[in-house]
């Protein structure tokens, strides 16, 4: 939104408002317990540089007609690095402009060249819609003169052709790229052959397996955009993390510039941290952080204030949903002031409510996700964050829907019990400070490359000295002609196949190799229906017999998992808890790719490791409070997966210095890998799911043909072991968290020893070292240790090298 369109600043009651709601929730509590933070973030002024001289003057005349005559100092840099032809990545807070640093280059690179076509990429439908709307403003400013268009699943078949032909900027997602864009590349011949601009928004939500497939998207997006003569620059859009040009060039495989002063205006902002009391402080159990949100909301809401209300599923955007739509029920003929937002909820829905926000005709709005990025719902007064949005970064994003540039406003973060919105409550200062979280991809893990490799090749043959990451291709491709994918002809390889191999690839799994999930509620009327689907290696932990597998809020029991015809059938239930898989986990060591001993003894190592397990039996994990609250026993097939792993070491002499039995050293090992897990999400900004981790016994040396060994758990009288403590990649070839974890050990040492000291339970809980009814009733207290002595070892090492080095020098 350019500056003079910011909205008029709303009462300065707002603020006075929120301090009368948190006085009134934690009245009948220790408020230092429960409000852990309450930060005031001043409002900021904006800086202006002037619109560049090389701004054709129906552009500049465009945006005077919106308001806008100047420029914020990041927009000015980024359009005069674009301009200049420099690849660059923009880092700056939400509601900050960043769409201007884009759209002021590339359309005044069409004016001056009606041939020029630009690619936006967005990961989501929805935000490309809304930037549609931005563009097709400007585009009636400018007598249309270029075309703007959205390409994605939603587009009328028989409006494609006419995108192909006339379309200066065409707004799409990495997906429809992949599968719509890429393989049909001779349809579109003309944007290919002016291809001078690719647009990456929200940069910092690829990483991982999904920003590792985009890498070799983007691979083939190059590869087809040389074949047609151009070579387009990138300019990519990110939210605040560590590490933005990094990210960027490791997606591009280029060199990038990154601008990071931002200059737009924010409103004043109160930040609230809030830590539901506890019930039961020796177990660690709190009230439920839904019920506390709902709370906080309808306090907000019975004051007339704009609310958005964030929830981590679908399931709890539902509840959240109901019990906010009894507590404030429409006027006669009125619409229901509070509405919920969500994947699955029909485009028109979505578009009629974020309309409805702008315009002021809805109250509140609980969401996924799915409004965390940049679509324009206006300028609301509160948003309560219910759980840990993930990451910092997203945290950030979700809190900046509400204020905008003008007017007070405030944001409610209600911490979970689970181990990282409990480190996020109890430590203010990490989450206010200069952003941790780095984002890391690997895009040469071999599945994801071959996947993309198939890909290419089916759009253009393979030459052996053409470059496609750091694998050897020639080698690569041969496996690929023996295997009847390939075959080579001329000294290039082409694809053999009939089948058409992105339709079979999804950008957010490693494998290809897919369960099917089944509703067998109609299948007495002859039509069971599919309504979603897992990736192989999540399915024997997410559909095995029994599980609850939650689909658009609606709970379904897995009745049978038939393993051969890859299917899980399924009916629905309702049910207050979640399934969690108990597996019985080996790892084996097969080659160590760094190693370094550390004061304990102990040591830290990353490398390659082969991972074989078998999903034994499940836990019910209640909703609201995590609690255990039964289990049962299964029988699957074992599986096997090569993977990096990152571990630490523990020395038997460390070990042996504990006053503890041995069954409660174990149970503590198991505790503090259970932090150690929880910590490594939030430094890597990953999912839980993304790293598995076990324990194991040191091997007398890497790849040694040796027996399997299990780690004992309970009563084996075995005095000295030395156990390993692994953190490895879920993904079949590893997906680059290994090595930085191994990296930044002393990092996450000392931030598990801070989660685990914070938490107010006596013996452990599943917000510090994991649920007590599974370990011995000591095993925070172990864990502590632990990490108690790893310090002090460590502590006394430096500090005799400092003394010897004072008596050298």
């Amino acid at each position: 939104m350019p500056p003079s369109q910011a909205l008029a600043p709303r009462s300065s009651t707002t603020l006075d408002s929120v301090q009368e709601i948190l006085g009134t929730l934690v009245a009948r509590y220790r408020r230092d317990e429960v409000l852990t933070s309450v930060r005031q973030i001043p409002a900021r002024e904006a800086k202006f540089r002037p619109m560049p001289g090389w701004v054709t003057s129906a552009l500049s005349e465009a945006y005077h007609a919106k308001g806008i005559q100047e420029l914020y100092p990041h927009q000015a840099a980024t359009a005069e690095l674009v301009h200049s032809g420099k690849n660059v990545v923009v880092v700056t807070p939400t509601a900050s402009g960043k769409t201007l640093c884009y759209n002021l280059p590339v359309l005044n690179a069409v004016l001056e060249n009606p041939d020029t076509r630009a690619l936006y990429l967005f990961p989501t439908k929805a935000l490309a819609q809304d930037q549609l709307a931005e563009l097709h403003d400007l585009t009636k400013r400018l007598d249309d003169c270029f075309g703007v268009f959205t390409y994605d699943g939603d587009t009328p078949s028989d409006a494609r052709k006419a995108i192909r032909e006339r379309g200066h900027v065409v707004l799409t997602n990495p997906d429809m790229l992949h599968t719509g864009i890429l393989p049909h590349h001779t349809k579109w011949m003309r944007l290919f052959e002016n291809l001078h601009y690719i647009v990456l928004d929200e940069l910092h939500s690829y990483r991982g397996v999904f920003g590792s497939h985009l890498a070799n998207v983007l691979r083939r997006l190059r590869r087809v955009a040389q074949f047609y003569g151009s070579s387009p620059q990138f300019i990519c859009c990110s939210a605040t993390i560590a590490n933005p040009g990094e990210l960027a060039s490791q997606l591009i495989e280029m060199a990038v510039e990154v601008v990071e002063e931002n200059g737009a205006p924010s409103g004043e902002k109160l930040f609230v941290f809030y830590n539901p009391p506890t019930v039961n402080r020796n177990l660690g159990i709190r009230r439920s952080y839904i019920n506390e949100s709902t709370r906080v909301a309808k306090e907000l809401l019975a004051r007339k204030l704009q609310t958005i209300v964030f929830a981590n599923s679908r399931l709890h955007t539902e509840v959240l949903l109901t019990l906010l739509q009894q507590a404030n029920p429409p006027k006669p003929g009125h619409p229901e002031p509070v509405r919920g937002y969500r994947g699955g909820y029909l485009p028109g829905e979505r578009r009629e409510i974020e309309r409805g926000l702008r315009e002021g005709r809805i109250l509140g709005v609980v969401t996924t996700s799915a409004l965390e990025l940049g679509i324009d719902i206006g300028s609301l007064d509160a948003c309560v964050m219910a759980g840990y949005a993930g990451s910092i970064a997203s945290s950030w994003q979700r809190a900046g829907r509400a204020g905008r540039r003008s007017g007070s406003s405030c944001a409610v973060f209600v911490a979970s019990s689970a181990p990282l919105d409990q480190f996020i409550v109890q430590h203010p200062d990490y989450f206010f400070g200069s952003s941790p979280e780095h984002a890391h991809i690997q895009p040469d893990n071999l599945e994801i490359l071959v996947n993309h490799l198939k890909c290419a090749a089916f759009e253009l043959p393979l030459s052996s000295d053409e470059r496609f990451g750091n694998v050897d291709l020639p080698e690569l491709c041969e496996r690929l002609a023996e295997a009847g994918f390939l075959h080579r002809s001329g000294g290039n390889w082409h694809w053999v196949q009939e089948a058409y191999p992105a339709d079979t690839i999804s950008l957010r799994s490693v494998t290809s190799d897919n369960f099917v999930i089944i509703d067998t509620t109609g299948e007495g009327n002859g039509e069971p229906e599919v309504i979603g689907e897992v990736d192989f290696s999540s399915a024997l932990t997410a559909v095995h017999p029994k599980a609850i597998y939650i689909h658009q809020a609606q709970q379904y029991q897995v009745e049978r998992l038939d393993f051969d015809k890859r299917k899980a059938y399924v009916k629905p239930v309702n049910v207050d808890y979640f399934t969690d898989a108990i597996r019985y986990t080996q790892v084996r060591v097969l080659e160590i790719a760094e190693e370094e001993t550390i004061p304990g003894p102990a040591a830290r190592v990353h490398g390659d490791v082969l991972v074989r397990s078998q999903v034994v039996g499940f836990k019910k994990i209640k909703f609201s409070t995590n609690e255990n609250v039964g289990s049962g026993k299964l029988e699957l097939p074992e599986n096997e997966m090569h993977t990096t792993a990152f571990w630490i070491t523990l020395g038997h002499s460390l070990l042996a210095e504990l006053p503890f039995t041995l069954s409660e050293r174990q149970s503590g090992v198991y505790g503090l890998l259970y932090a150690f897990g929880s910590m490594a999400t939030l430094l890597l900004m990953c999912d839980r799911r993304d790293l598995g981790s076990a324990v194991g016994e040191q091997p007398p040396s890497a790849g040694a043909d040796i027996e399997w060994q299990e780690f004992a758990t309970t009563g084996t009288e075995r005095a000295f072991f030395e156990p390993n403590l692994y953190l490895y990649d879920a993904y079949p070839g590893g997906i680059g968290f290994s090595e930085p974890l191994y990296r930044i050990c002393d990092v996450l040492r000392a931030r598990t020893r801070e989660l685990i000291a914070a938490c107010p339970c006596e013996n452990g809980c599943p917000s510090c070292v994991g649920p007590v009814a599974d370990r011995s009733e000591r095993s925070k207290v172990v864990a502590l240790a632990i990490l108690e002595l790893l310090s002090s070892r460590e502590a006394l090492v430096t500090a005799n090298a400092d003394k010897e080095s004072g008596h050298a020098s």
